[in-house]
């Protein structure tokens, strides 16, 4: 039985480019996840602020089914069902082009959006009513109020829901395994399997993604403490 040696994988040079081949492509997943999910987000909390009732139902319902639907099986949905359905031209470029981490981006983003949605539509009821009216005697018109004034505020009041939201989005990223994107999670399982130190593997991946998780979550208390209005509870 090998004894613990938790260098014999960090140092070893392939295991290293492996490993942090994972941690870029974790990044990036993430990232772009967010950043998809964030502006969805905005879409669908304004479609939901419209009088339509129908807009409102469709708004209901997208947040219902990616809230209880599992997140893997959303991906697997999007990688094995909803590929098989595109034009032949668009599978091929997407299988040349890292189709994987595609649908990974878009399955997570389109789940995300509904839980940042939600978190945004919080921060907003939250903001007093004379706030909006005290915009508009102020000569703002709709769209102006809601920039400048009301969202600003809405994220404010949302910052810590849409920060434990976005630790969620990157430990959720290594969902992306499953349908074969090499994040750290995929690169860990490879290294294990050639070196056959299981606990290391894991144990740096562990490090890895607890690291990544607590520097998402002070910056975002960093960023609450700039934006706290001072005299604000």
């Amino acid at each position: 039985m090998k004894g613990f040696d938790v260098m014999a994988i960090l140092l070893n040079p392939e295991f290293g480019r492996m490993l942090w081949h994972g941690v870029q492509m974790t990044m990036v997943i993430a990232l772009c996840s967010w950043l998809l999910g964030m502006t969805l987000a905005v879409i669908l909390l304004v479609v939901r602020l419209t009088p339509s009732q129908i807009a409102e139902r469709v708004v209901k319902a997208y947040i219902s089914y990616h809230q209880n639907v599992p997140t893997l099986v959303q991906l697997m949905l999007w990688y094995f069902g909803i590929s098989s359905l595109m034009p032949a031209a668009v599978q091929g470029w997407l299988s040349e082009h890292n189709g994987e981490a595609v649908f990974a981006v878009i399955g997570l983003g389109l789940c995300q959006a509904a839980y940042f949605s939600e978190d945004l539509r919080s921060g907003l009821r939250s903001i007093p009513a004379g706030q909006a009216e005290a915009a508009r005697a102020l000569g703002h018109s709709y769209v102006s109020a809601m920039r400048h004034v009301l969202m600003p505020q809405a994220v404010r009041n949302a910052l810590p829901a849409l920060v434990n939201h976005s630790v969620s989005l990157f430990k959720n990223s290594s969902l992306a395994m499953a349908i074969g994107v090499a994040e750290l999670t995929h690169a860990v399982k490879e290294v294990e399997n050639l070196s056959f130190r299981a606990f290391e593997a894991y144990l740096i991946a562990t490090i890895v993604y607890l690291g990544f998780s607590l520097l998402i979550m002070v910056a975002g208390a960093s960023l609450a403490r700039r934006t706290r209005i001072p005299g604000a509870r």
